[in-house]
C-alpha cells in the first residue's frame, strides 16, 4: 500500500501554514512548493513516490492559495514573506535543513532559501523558472527575451507583457480569472503543445486583446485536458480559487520592487554553491529557457548546476510526472548521496 497523503495546518502568530505531508516521518525532508495559481496537490505525483524511496515528503499552499492564511495588501505576497513561511514550517518540522523543489512562483522563493538560508538546504531543485540573484522582476529577465521572435517595436515586454498588465490592469485581471474559476482552471492548466514553438506566446498578447482570454472578461469553457487534471484535481483547484479569490495569487506578481530589494541582501550576491537541479520545459512558452537567455544568470551564479531537459510544457510535474521523478531521483543519488535514505 503506498504511504498515505495527510492534512496539516501549522498556525504561528504570524501566519497559518496548511500543507500536505506523505512517507518516513525520520527520513531525509524534501519540501515541494508550488507557484500560480496552484495548490499543495499540484505535487500529487511526486509525493507518494518520493515517500517509497524513503523520503519525509511535504507541500504547503503557500500564502493566498487553499488553506493558508490570505491577506489583503499587495506587500504581504513578497517573496520575503513566503521564506519565512517556510523557515517556519522548517522549524516546526523540527529540522535544520531539507532539500527545497519549486515550480513557477515556488521556484523565486526557493532561490530565496538557497541564497538567504543557506545553511537551511542540502540541495534545491526548481521546475521551470531559473535563478535571478538581482531579483525576479521583469528588469532583469525583459532584456533576455529572444528578440527575434518578439521584436521591440511589437513586443516590448515579450513574453511578460502578462505581467506588466497586472500592474497596470490589476482589478480586471482578477476579475477575468473569477468570472468562472473552474473555467479558468481548464484554460490555464493545459499540456505544452510542440507546434506552438516559434510562435509568440499567449502571455505576450494580453495588452494588445484588452485582457486576459482575448479581452473577453472571462475564460472559455473548454474542455478538461486530462493529461494535466482529472476531474477531481480541477474541482480542487476551482473550489479553493472560488473560495479565496485571485487576489492574493495575483498580488504575487506585485512587488517588484520589494523583491529585488531583498535579493540585494543575499548572502555572497545569491551565488549558490550547494547543489541545484534545474528541470527546463520543452514547450513552456512563456518561460521559455530554451530559446531565450532566461537561464544565464542561473548558470553565471551556480557552483553546481545540473541542468535536465523535460519534454512538457509549464504545468511540467503534472504533465510528464515521470520524467521530472526520474530527473530529481538521478539528481539526489548522484548528488545529494550523504542524504540520500538510509
Amino acid at each position: 500500500m503506498p504511504f498515505p497523503i495527510t492534512e496539516n495546518v501549522l498556525k504561528t502568530k504570524r501566519h497559518t501554514t496548511a500543507y500536505l505531508a506523505c512517507g518516513h516521518t525520520e527520513g531525509p525532508l524534501i519540501v515541494f512548493l508550488h507557484g500560480w495559481p496552484e495548490l499543495s496537490i499540484s505535487w500529487r505525483h511526486q509525493l507518494q513516490v518520493f515517500a517509497e524511496l524513503g523520503f519525509c515528503c511535504v507541500a504547503p499552499d503557500m500564502r493566498g492559495y487553499g488553506r493558508s492564511s490570505i491577506y489583503e495588501e499587495h506587500a504581504d505576497y513578497a517573496i520575503e514573506n513566503s521564506v519565512r513561511d517556510m523557515i517556519e514550517l522548517l522549524d516546526s518540522l523540527a529540522r535544520d535543513k531539507a532539500i527545497w523543489v519549486g515550480h513557477d512562483w515556488g521556484s523565486p522563493v526557493v532561490w530565496n532559501i538557497a541564497s538567504h538560508h543557506p545553511d537551511r538546504c542540502h540541495g534545491v531543485a526548481n521546475l521551470c523558472v531559473p535563478h535571478m540573484p538581482k531579483g525576479f522582476a521583469p528588469r532583469y529577465f525583459i532584456p533576455l527575451i529572444d528578440r527575434a521572435l518578439y521584436p521591440d517595436g511589437t513586443f516590448s515586454a515579450g513574453q511578460w507583457d502578462y505581467w506588466l498588465f497586472h500592474h497596470e490592469n490589476f482589478s480586471a485581471a482578477c476579475a477575468a480569472f473569477e468570472a468562472n474559476t473552474r473555467d479558468t482552471v481548464k484554460a490555464l492548466f493545459r499540456r505544452g503543445d510542440p507546434s506552438a514553438r516559434g510562435r509568440p506566446a499567449g502571455t505576450a498578447l494580453i495588452s494588445q486583446a484588452g485582457g486576459w482570454f482575448g479581452g473577453s472578461g472571462t475564460a472559455p469553457n473548454v474542455p478538461r485536458d486530462a493529461k494535466v487534471l482529472t476531474e477531481a484535481d480541477l474541482a480542487a483547484y476551482a473550489a479553493a480559487l472560488e473560495r479565496n479569490g485571485f487576489f492574493g495569487p495575483d498580488s504575487w506578481y506585485m512587488n517588484d520592487d520589494r523583491n529585488v530589494a531583498y535579493a540585494a541582501t543575499a548572502i555572497d550576491d545569491g551565488r549558490l554553491a550547494m547543489p541545484v537541479l534545474f528541470l527546463h520545459a520543452t514547450n513552456d512558452l512563456t518561460c521559455d529557457t530554451m530559446g531565450s537567455r532566461l537561464a544565464e544568470p542561473m548558470r553565471e551564479s551556480c557552483a553546481d548546476l545540473t541542468e535536465v531537459v523535460v519534454q512538457a510544457g509549464h504545468w511540467m510535474a503534472q504533465e510528464n510526472p515521470v520524467a521530472v521523478n526520474a530527473a530529481l531521483t538521478k539528481w539526489l543519488a548522484c548528488k545529494l548521496t550523504a542524504v540520500w535514505p538510509s
